[in-house]
């Protein structure tokens, strides 16, 4: 289990992180998102937005389908 949205800190770098997670053969990932990442009530760094989770799942899927996993 691989958590993109801590380990980089940053939201910026959770889709890439993500993606080589996958790549590397993690079974899971925990990923944060929140409706309004600049207003949280803590830790909001690492949020993705609702629309970047949903290109993100996008591109997991594909990435996913590439491996075969």
């Amino acid at each position: 289990m691989i958590d993109p949205s801590h380990t980089t800190g940053f939201s910026e770098f959770v889709t890439l992180m993500a993606m080589a997670a996958i790549a590397a053969g993690t079974d899971s990932l925990i990923i944060e998102v929140h409706p309004n990442p600049a207003k949280p009530l803590f830790d909001g760094l690492p949020f993705l937005t609702v629309e970047a989770f949903e290109q993100l799942m996008l591109k997991l899927v594909l990435l996913v389908k590439f491996f075969g996993l």
